[in-house]
């Protein structure tokens, strides 16, 4: 089964809301499709209105919740804060909204963190965790990442700096993703930018013309060196786990995923063939996509 790019990759931004939680005001997109609802924490750069990723949910028929995190999007940074306090803060959302069952809830990147936290936080609402190329119970960010991240994603650098990426990216798409995608690989990037599919250059293109940091990256970046306990939050999670990584994985080493594994009681870990960061890219996405549906079923 071969599936379509991921939507959003050639389309507007989809529409979000805002809400007060009473732990902040937060923004949201809801895509209301069956009874089932999943929740998704997309990575750094990442906020409600963009989609990467989300056809194993909707083709299983689930309604999309997708909350921007903290210092993303239209999210003030204080909402929540830190994974555990936002956590808090979409579990207020989910009531919010009416949603009493949560049936699995998603981290991607540096949203696993906040997807773990929820899991282990709120049991009696979340029924399933999934963790995809996810930050886990290993020391994150690498000293280069985080001293380069204060460099570039400053207040006062980061417009500038998404200014030069998006023009970058539109008029010289090959030289920009060979540039953004060799810190998402350990492979040569020329090589992994060579590989691409044409609906996945356009999906990465689409996706790096619209990314933004504002507060976020350097949130997660102080969040996650300071906390929170990961390994203790993965040991509380009862809940089934599906943790879904590649070895060329530049960005969140593979270790990760070995230790979210290792730390979570009932999860399985299911290595990805992807040549970067990027599983969504990997020949191998629909056998996985259609292991993420098997995953979602009672």
């Amino acid at each position: 089964m071969r599936l379509p790019p991921a939507r959003g990759a050639a389309e507007s931004e989809l529409p979000t809301k805002m809400v007060e939680t009473g732990h902040g005001p937060l923004e949201f997109r809801l895509d209301r499709r069956g009874s089932d609802t999943v929740v998704i924490f997309h990575g750094g750069h990442m906020r409600a209105g963009l989609a990467l990723g989300e056809e194993p949910f909707t083709q299983a028929g689930c309604s999309l919740l997708v909350p921007s995190r903290p210092g993303y999007g239209r999210t003030p940074v204080t909402t929540g804060g830190s994974a555990e306090g936002f956590a808090d803060a979409t579990a207020a959302l989910c009531a919010h909204l009416g949603v009493t069952r949560v049936t699995a809830v998603v981290g991607v990147s540096g949203g696993g963190p906040t997807a773990v936290a929820m899991a282990a936080r709120h049991p009696a609402l979340v029924e399933r965790l999934i963790l995809q190329s996810a930050v886990g119970p290993v020391p994150w960010p690498d000293r280069r990442t985080y001293l380069g991240a204060h460099v570039v994603f400053t207040p006062r650098t980061e417009p500038a700096t998404w200014a030069l990426v998006h023009a970058l990216v539109r008029h010289a798409p090959d030289a920009a993703l060979r540039m953004l995608l060799r810190d998402l690989t350990v492979l040569p990037a020329r090589r992994v930018v060579a590989g691409l599919r044409p609906e996945h250059r356009e999906t990465a293109i689409a996706l790096f013309t619209r990314m933004r940091s504002r507060h976020g990256f350097l949130n997660d970046l102080h969040d996650l060196k300071a906390g929170p306990d990961l390994r203790r939050l993965s040991a509380e999670v009862d809940q089934p786990g599906l943790v879904i990584a590649s070895r060329h994985d530049g960005a969140v080493p593979f270790a990760h995923a070995q230790a979210l594994a290792a730390a979570l009681r009932r999860a399985e870990l299911l290595e990805s063939l992807a040549d970067s960061h990027f599983i969504w890219f990997g020949d191998d996405w629909p056998a996985i996509a259609a292991r993420i549906r098997d995953f979602l079923q009672p």
